[in-house]
C-alpha cells in the first residue's frame, strides 16, 4: 500500500529515532494521508516545525513517489499527501477480483491463536449479557482469521460450583418437568434459599460437594439431565448468532486439574493455608489476596482458571491466548494470571485478557440471581417481530424468505449495537435506533448491501458489464473509502477494536446512498459500465466488513 511508501521515504530523510504518525485526516481537503514528522522532528531538533515541513516536502517530492500527486505543508508543520485518482480506480480492479478476500492481510501468517467467548453456564439462562461476549469474541476470532492467522474459538462453561448446586436444590424443591425456564426459576428459587436458610444453605453446600465427586444418583440424573437441556439449548443460540466453536471447556474437567496445579505451588511457597482454605498473596505483586481452595476443600474459580490455562495448551498448542469476559473480573484476572506466571510463566504469557463492558436496557442491570434476566431468545424474538412488521410492508421479499431475513436483521441489529463502541464501554441498548433502516444501524448496513445487490441485478438485466475503461472525471468519496478497508482492517487487528470497521461501513454506506439518491447508474450511458463496477465494489466491500463484525449480509430486504 501506498502508505507504506510514504513511511519509507520518510525514515528515510527524518532524524533518528523520532516516532512519528500517518493518519487519513477525517476532512479530505488535508490530503488523503497526513504526517506529524515534522512537527516532532522540529521539537527535536529546536527549529520551527513549518520550516522544518517545507525542508521535507522539498525532500520528499524528489524522491518521487508513484501514486501520490502532491505533497502540500499545513499549519502548524503537518505534511499532507494527495493521491491520484488512478490508485483509486485500479483499486476498484482489485477489489473485484479479491471479491471475498479484499481487505485481509498475512500479518498473523503462521500463528495460532485460541480465542474464549461467550462463557455461559448450563443451569442458568443464556442472557443478554452473553451477547456482548458473544458479539465481541466472534468479531475479533474473524478479524484475525483475516489477518492470516489460524484461530480456535473455545467456550469455558461452568458447569460445576455453588450455582449449579442451588439450581439442583430447587429442581429437587420444585419437581416441574424440565425445561429451559424450569431451570433458570429453579436456580433463583436455590439462590433466594441459600441466602435467606440456614439449613437451606448446609443442604445446597452438601450438594455442591456431591456434584463435584459424582457421589449421589440422584443428583447425578438431575446434574446430567439439566446439563444436556442447558447445553443442548446454547447450541441453539450459538446456531442463530452464527458462531461455531472449536472446543469446548468445563469447570467440572478444569476443577481437579486446578488442584493438583495449586498443591503444587503450595509445596513451592506459592500458596499459603489460611483458615482452613489455600490462598494466593497477590499483595507482593500490587494486587489482592484471592481463595483457590475453599475450606470445604473445593476449587475456586480461580483454580479452576489454572488447570483451563494448561488443558488450552495441551488441546491446542498455541501462540497466543485470548480470553473475552465481562470488565467486572478484570482484578479477579489480574490475580489469576499472576499465579500462573509464578508457576507457568510460558503459558502465562501468551494469555490477554480483554474486558468488555455490560449490556443494559434503559430499565437498568440485570440479575440473574434475582429472576430479572432477559433471555437472549426473547430480545432477538422481540426484535424479529418488529423487523417482520417492516417486511411485510414491502414485497421486495416473498413470504418464505420474511422469516429468515427478519432473523438476520435482528441478529444484525444486536451485534451493531454492541460493535459500533469501543470495547470496554458499558451499552443501553436502544431498541428503536438499533432496528433503524436510516440511521447508524446493523440494518441499515445490512439495507445499503441489498440496495447495492439490487442494482447489480438490474445491470445484469439490462447486460451491463462492470468496468474501469471509462472513468469519471473525479473520483468520489466512495473510491476513497475503499480504498481505506484493508488499512482498516489491520487497525482493527492491532488494537482489538471491531468498532474501527462499524465507523468505516456507517461511513461507506452513507457514502454509496448519497450516490445512488443523486446519480444514475444502470441509466447512464458510457459512465454505466463504471458505476457498476463501483457498486459492485461496495457490495464485496460491505459483504466483507459485515462478516468480519459476524453479521451477514442479506440480497434482499
Amino acid at each position: 500500500m501506498i502508505r507504506e511508501r510514504i513511511r519509507e521515504k520518510i525514515q528515510k530523510i527524518a532524524p533518528r529515532g523520532v516516532d512519528f504518525s500517518i493518519e487519513r485526516p477525517e476532512r479530505s481537503e488535508f490530503g488523503d494521508y497526513s504526517s506529524n514528522i515534522a512537527l516532532v522532528a522540529a521539537k527535536k531538533m529546536g527549529k520551527n516545525p513549518l520550516e522544518v515541513a517545507k525542508e521535507m516536502k522539498s525532500n520528499l517530492e524528489k524522491a518521487k513517489m508513484n501514486g501520490v500527486e502532491r505533497i502540500e505543508v499545513a499549519d502548524p508543520g503537518f505534511i499532507n499527501f494527495y493521491l491520484s485518482d488512478k490508485v483509486f480506480i485500479e483499486n476498484i480492479v482489485n477489489i473485484l477480483n479479491a471479491k471475498e478476500k479484499y481487505g485481509s492481510n498475512e500479518t498473523l501468517k503462521g500463528k495460532k491463536i485460541m480465542i474464549e467467548y461467550t462463557d455461559p453456564n448450563p443451569f442458568k439462562e443464556f442472557h443478554i449479557g452473553h451477547l456482548m461476549s458473544n458479539s465481541i469474541g466472534e468479531a475479533l476470532s474473524r478479524i484475525i482469521e483475516f489477518s492470516g492467522a489460524e484461530v480456535k474459538r473455545a467456550n469455558y462453561q461452568g458447569d460445576a460450583g455453588i450455582h449449579v448446586a442451588k439450581a439442583i436444590w430447587g429442581m429437587m424443591h420444585m419437581k416441574e418437568n424440565l425445561t429451559t425456564d424450569f431451570l433458570g426459576r429453579a436456580y433463583v428459587k436455590g439462590d433466594r434459599a441459600y441466602e435467606e436458610d440456614e439449613a437451606a444453605r448446609k443442604e445446597i453446600t452438601e450438594i455442591n460437594k456431591k456434584i463435584f465427586d459424582r457421589s449421589d444418583s440422584q443428583i447425578n440424573q438431575l446434574y446430567d439431565r439439566g446439563r444436556k437441556l442447558s447445553l443442548d439449548q446454547f447450541e441453539k443460540i450459538y446456531q442463530r448468532l452464527g458462531t461455531k466453536f472449536d472446543y469446548y471447556f468445563f469447570e467440572s474437567e478444569t476443577g481437579k486439574r486446578g488442584e493438583k496445579i495449586v498443591e503444587e505451588g503450595l509445596k513451592k511457597d506459592m500458596f499459603e493455608k489460611s483458615e482452613g482454605a489455600v490462598v494466593f498473596r497477590g499483595e507482593k505483586a500490587g494486587l489482592h489476596t484471592r481463595v483457590f481452595i475453599n475450606s470445604e476443600g473445593l476449587p475456586t474459580y480461580e483454580a479452576k482458571e489454572l488447570g483451563l490455562a494448561l488443558i488450552k495448551q495441551e488441546k491446542y498448542p498455541h501462540d497466543f491466548s485470548f480470553v473475552v469476559t465481562g470488565n467486572e473480573i478484570t482484578e479477579y484476572y489480574k490475580v489469576v494470571l499472576e499465579a500462573l506466571k509464578q508457576l507457568y510463566p510460558d503459558i502465562a504469557q501468551k494469555i490477554k485478557h480483554i474486558p468488555h463492558g455490560m449490556l443494559r436496557l434503559p430499565t437498568g442491570k440485570m440479575s440473574s440471581r434475582k429472576g430479572e434476566a432477559i433471555t437472549a431468545d426473547s430480545l432477538l424474538d422481540e426484535l424479529k417481530a418488529s423487523a417482520l412488521k417492516k417486511m411485510q410492508e414491502s414485497e421486495t421479499i416473498v413470504a418464505q424468505e420474511q422469516e429468515a431475513v427478519a432473523d438476520r436483521i435482528a441478529v444484525g441489529a444486536i451485534k451493531y449495537s454492541i460493535l459500533k463502541q469501543s470495547i470496554g464501554k458499558d451499552i443501553i441498548f436502544d431498541f428503536e435506533t438499533s432496528l433503524s433502516f436510516e440511521g447508524d444501524s446493523g440494518p441499515y448496513l445490512q439495507y445499503t448491501h441489498a440496495r447495492a445487490c439490487s442494482v447489480l441485478k438490474k445491470a445484469g438485466e439490462a447486460t451491463i458489464t462492470a468496468s474501469t475503461k471509462t472513468v469519471p472525471e473525479k473520483v468520489t468519496e466512495i473510491e476513497k473509502l475503499l480504498y481505506a478497508f484493508p488499512e482498516v482492517v489491520e487497525r482493527a487487528n492491532t488494537e482489538y477494536a471491531p468498532n474501527h470497521i462499524a465507523t468505516f461501513l456507517i461511513n461507506l454506506a452513507r457514502a454509496f446512498n448519497h450516490f445512488y439518491a443523486r446519480e444514475r447508474i444502470i441509466d447512464s450511458g458510457d459512465a454505466a459500465p463504471y458505476r457498476v463496477a463501483l457498486t459492485q465494489a461496495v457490495s464485496i466491500t460491505m459483504k466483507n466488513g459485515l462478516w468480519l463484525l459476524g453479521i451477514s449480509a442479506p440480497e434482499r430486504m
